[in-house]
């Protein structure tokens, strides 16, 4: 192998040590994890810092910038399919401007040029969505999001002013970013995490962020966290430590179609037609539409209340106004503290 295959080779070595090491190596660590001199890794940091985003510590520690950092990533035809229809659900259900997700639109976009005319324009016309003067400017969620993103990424600590609401006290957190989550019904985005200062876990609204400091202690994501497990009772975002409660749900023969057109929660159960065309969950079913969506006892209550006082309205209304009012009345959970 030449000495050119050799740099060439040890660059790559280097970018893949310094990617798992967020809070960056010495030359020394990085010569000896290598199996090389440390004067070779000297030699070779300035091509290094060509070729990727580098940070270099007063401490002598050398990083990658995940900031500007640049992954490669290649889609199928049906893959960028699938990514321009999350990108409509991004670009119509969230209000704020957001210049990454714009340039990421973008360069998918031009990336299925060829292969997909029509599809990169409909792909490109997402991205100028996002950045229409319409669309909210909030530079403060904005950097908010940014240094979350970071922060969850190094898995460094952060201390986080929030207010829950307009005319409260801002609460200062220290808290450790373990999962951040898009709640597109409310058009918003949460971060879910520990807060030190309260020695609980808590969810926070980002849009109600006013500021953040990424700082330099480090944490570890519990290995029991997982998001999915979590939220799997949660209505979108909503979500509660109490058991959660069944609610059943009789639905007119005039919405009967769309209920069934749609999975309105993980926790759904097959649901059956009766013969005057109401529908309800099946005989020993403890499911409906809207079952174990993480109520509490007296939520649920309050939702069968709302449900029966929309019954009767027009076919619209009728339907609507029971989704809508359910989810309105359905604020329990450790959120937005």
């Amino acid at each position: 192998m030449s000495r050119a295959e050799n740099k060439a080779d040890r660059l790559l070595e280097m970018e893949a040590l310094l990617l798992t090491h967020s809070q960056g190596l010495t030359q020394s660590e990085i010569a000896r994890r290598l199996g090389v001199d440390r004067s070779v890794i000297h030699r070779n940091l300035r091509d290094f810092e060509k070729r990727f985003p580098t940070i270099r510590y007063d401490d002598g520690r050398i990083a990658i910038d995940r900031s500007s950092y640049l992954v490669n990533v290649s889609f199928s035809l049906h893959e960028a399919m699938a990514v321009h229809l999350a990108s409509r659900l991004l670009a119509t259900r969230m209000d704020r401007q957001n210049p990454h997700a714009a340039s990421a639109l973008r360069k998918l976009g031009i990336s299925l040029e060829k292969l997909a005319p029509r599809i990169s324009n409909h792909v490109k016309q997402s991205a100028d969505v996002m950045d229409e003067a319409d669309q909210r400017q909030d530079p403060v969620y904005l950097q908010s999001l940014e240094k979350l993103t970071l922060a969850w990424a190094e898995q460094r600590k952060v201390q986080v002013w929030h207010r829950k609401q307009p005319k409260e006290p801002v609460q200062s957190h220290i808290f450790c970013v373990y999962f951040i989550e898009p709640y597109a019904v409310g058009q918003s985005t949460h971060v879910i995490g520990f807060s030190e200062t309260r020695n609980a876990q808590r969810t926070m609204k980002i849009e109600r962020i006013e500021r953040v400091e990424v700082l330099k202690d480090t944490y570890a994501i519990p290995e029991g966290f997982d998001p999915t497990t979590f939220l799997i009772d949660a209505w979108g975002i909503w979500y509660t430590d109490a058991e959660p409660v069944d609610i059943v749900l009789k639905f007119h023969p005039r919405v009967a179609y769309r209920i069934h057109e749609s999975r309105w929660h993980r926790s759904e159960q097959p649901i059956e037609e009766l013969e005057n065309g109401y529908i309800i969950p099946p005989p020993g079913s403890s499911g409906s539409p809207f079952a174990r969506a993480g109520f509490d006892g007296g939520t649920a209550s309050r939702f069968r209340g709302s449900s029966r006082a929309f019954a009767g309205q027009p076919q619209t209304d009728h339907w609507q106004g029971i989704h809508a009012k359910g989810k309105r009345r359905h604020s329990h959970g450790r959120r937005d503290t």
